[in-house]
């Protein structure tokens, strides 16, 4: 069953690699990237030295929670798990207020049917309040101009986190490419995003997908999917656009029936989790890792863009005036552990730094585009990791927009290995 879309650089470009893997399987998308985060920071970076393969290059650099993952490495395999900083919670009920009656699936979809124009439906799946991971809706819709896979996704996220910023602003499009996008603040004091998007970012295929995701003070999240196909991969394409414009979506996202049954959600019989701040190591500002590569970059390079995450991630497309070239920075710690096998072919400094060098594929599915990588590791216990990689294109799964990347491997080392990077530690 499809789900949601997300919106950091890694969790897109992760639910592509994901989807890519999967064949037919389709998942609530909402259900999988909640029970990533859960998991914790921590769990990921412990292994963090995982491999991917040319295929899917051009998402292994980018670093959620601290995890970077890099292409024609050794390692048992990349750890899927998502940021911590989103994780679900659900408020405990109290004991002097009786919790609501659940909500059955079938009540589910036939509220969701109910706020669709009129039409037939088939395929149809639910989830009811007190399933897990949550409530949710599927069916495919058809009002005459072409069947259409719908759903409707709910789940609770902590109010004010990180995640609602990742779940209600607009993607960067250098990772996800759009037709449109708004983020508002409604009366109530909710935000709505509406995105008009592609189901992969590449845009191998035509199928769209439209979204509207709404999360209310308290930290209710209700998503809405659509695509313009009777499912979301593996069918063709069944009319030029999903069914329901913008303001149909802006009427079934908001509609006040999700937020009782998101009250039905049974307070969460599991242990809280444990602030990822006590346990994982600190995260680098994603503002000082900008400061820093645009200040290293060799003279000759204009800086098309820049961009990144709040932490351990940026990048910056630079001209030379031979095309554009994408730069982009992995800034983390605690990697002493997993520094065996990041660094076995690599070489040793006479400070103890651990180096290496990487020339490969940026991605298969585009013939040409080139990656190229330098992996450093400084001594010590906080295990205080710098990667930087060029590309020969502007964007993941562009085309070759030159021959080589703008930057030289001897300009990546020495870039990776400046004492600016100090200063971040």
């Amino acid at each position: 069953m499809p789900g949601e879309q997300h919106q950091t650089p890694f969790e897109e470009r992760l639910s592509a690699v994901l989807r890519d893997a999967g064949g037919g399987f389709d998942a609530d998308r909402t259900a999988l990237v909640a029970g990533g985060r859960s998991r914790g920071r921590r769990a990921l970076t412990r292994r963090r030295a995982g491999v991917v393969g040319g295929a899917v290059a051009g998402v292994a650099l980018v670093g959620v929670g601290g995890a970077m993952l890099l292409p024609q490495g050794k390692s048992n395999g990349p750890d899927v798990s998502a940021a911590s900083s989103g994780t679900s919670s659900r408020p405990s009920a109290s004991a002097a207020t009786p919790a609501p009656a659940p909500v059955s699936g079938g009540t589910v979809l036939a509220e969701f049917k109910k706020l669709l124009p009129e039409g037939k439906f088939s395929q149809e799946a639910a989830r009811g309040s007190a399933d897990e991971p949550g409530p949710y809706a599927y069916l495919v819709y058809d009002d005459g101009e072409g069947a259409a896979a719908l759903n409707v996704s709910l789940q609770r996220v902590e109010p004010g986190g990180p995640h609602v910023r990742e779940l209600t602003r607009c993607p960067d499009k250098t990772f996800t490419p759009y037709d449109d996008c708004s983020s508002t603040r409604l009366p109530d004091g909710s935000l709505l995003r509406l995105l008009k998007g592609y189901e992969y970012p590449d845009k191998r295929v035509d199928t769209k997908y439209w979204s509207a995701d709404l999360v209310t003070p308290g930290g209710q999240h209700v998503s809405v999917g659509e695509w313009n196909a009777p499912a979301q991969k593996g069918a063709p394409v069944s009319r030029a656009e999903p069914p329901l414009s913008a303001e149909e979506l802006t009427e079934v996202v908001t509609a006040e029936v999700w937020r009782k049954v998101m009250d039905a959600m049974p307070a969460s019989s599991k242990p809280p989790a444990a602030d990822p701040s006590d346990t994982a190591p600190p995260a680098v500002s994603g503002k000082d890792i900008t400061e820093t590569l645009v200040g290293l970059l060799p003279e000759g390079l204009d800086v098309v863009r820049k961009g990144g995450q709040e932490t351990e991630y940026t990048y910056a497309v630079v001209d030379d005036g031979q095309g554009e070239s994408m730069v982009q920075v992995n800034v983390q710690y605690g990697m002493d552990d997993v520094a065996g096998q990041l660094y076995a072919d690599g070489e040793t400094l006479p400070d103890g730094t651990r180096v290496a060098m990487q020339e490969g594929n940026g991605d298969d599915r585009v013939a040409g585009v080139l990656m190229w990588t330098a992996d450093t590791l400084r001594p010590g216990e906080a295990g205080f990791r710098v990667v930087i990689s060029a590309f020969n294109n502007g964007a993941p799964h562009a085309e070759p927009s030159r021959a080589t990347p703008a930057l030289t491997m001897d300009q990546l080392r020495e870039m990776a290995l400046s004492p600016e990077w100090d200063k971040l530690r």
